[in-house]
C-alpha cells in the first residue's frame, strides 16, 4: 500500500468519505468502548492500534487498513510507539 498521506486523503474521499483527516495518538493512549453514528476508515502510516470489538482483538500497524460499521461499540489501545492514522469519516 502506498502510505502517501495524499493519496490515501484522496482515496477516502473518493470512497465517499466527506471528513478524512491525519490523526496521531501518544504512546499507550487508551479510548473506552464507545461508538460513531457513520462509518470510519482508519490506515496507520506509523505506530500500532489495538481494536477490541464484538469479533474479537485485532492489531493494526504500519500500513494496515481498518473500517468501523456505524454504531459498532469498540475501544482500542495505542501501542507504545504511538500511531499515526488516516481517518475517514
Amino acid at each position: 500500500m502506498d502510505l502517501d498521506r495524499d493519496t490515501i486523503k484522496k482515496q477516502l474521499r473518493d470512497e465517499g468519505f466527506n471528513t478524512v483527516f491525519v490523526w496521531s495518538d501518544a504512546p499507550g493512549a487508551q479510548y473506552p468502548e464507545h461508538t460513531h453514528p457513520g462509518e470510519t476508515a482508519h490506515v496507520v502510516l506509523d505506530g500500532e492500534i489495538t481494536i477490541h470489538d464484538a469479533n474479537g482483538t485485532q492489531t493494526y500497524r504500519t500500513g494496515d487498513r481498518f473500517d468501523v460499521p456505524p454504531d459498532a461499540a469498540h475501544s482500542a489501545s495505542v501501542g507504545p510507539q504511538g500511531c499515526t492514522f488516516v481517518v475517514g469519516e
